[in-house]
């Protein structure tokens, strides 16, 4: 959905609020045919891929779904001179936002950074021996949020322990 699509569908919903929609990533557009990027560089859909051309000869392609490679060739072309952002823009109907922060990512991390694994979450804070220490707490009778403060964790941490079925709360009768 285009950015001028979005805005005409708040006015019809009766919200400007930008917090009242969630963003969603906005994929490229590859009509049938060939698009225009500058004067020089075309790219066309064909069988499922999109093909890159500068002047007559193809010079890059990739899968119509494989957003990463676009993200990555078209920061190419914006850093390389060959196009603009807004060319990039105006000719895929992303947001400009979007190409952006790919130029950027370009920059600082190179082609590898649109295809580096995601770093996860940091070290688990219920280590086993935490766990050991929170369950005997627990035994003894203590409350959640005082067994996790005796311990330097949040109550919310050791609440979703026992939800999980890693730690156990002893029943009151």
């Amino acid at each position: 959905m285009t950015s001028i699509a979005l805005y005409n569908e708040r006015l019809i919903l009766g919200s400007e609020d930008e917090e009242a929609f969630m963003p969603q990533l906005q994929l490229p557009v590859f009509p049938a045919g060939a698009i225009h990027i500058t004067a020089e560089l075309t790219a066309e859909a064909r069988d499922g891929r999109v093909v890159y051309f500068l002047g007559h000869a193809p010079i890059m392609h990739h899968d119509v779904d494989d957003v990463r490679t676009f993200r990555m060739f078209t920061s190419q072309l914006i850093v390389n001179g060959t196009a603009r952002s807004c060319d990039i823009v105006r000719a895929f109907g992303v947001p400009a936002v979007s190409v952006k922060r790919a130029v950027r990512r370009y920059r600082d991390q190179g082609p590898s950074g649109f295809y580096a694994r995601r770093k996860g979450r940091g070290p688990s804070v219920l280590t086993p021996e935490a766990l050991e220490k929170l369950q005997a707490l627990l035994d003894a009778g203590m409350p959640r949020a005082e067994a996790a403060h005796e311990l330097g964790l949040k109550p919310n941490t050791v609440g979703k322990a026992v939800r999980d079925g890693r730690l156990r709360e002893k029943l009151l009768r």
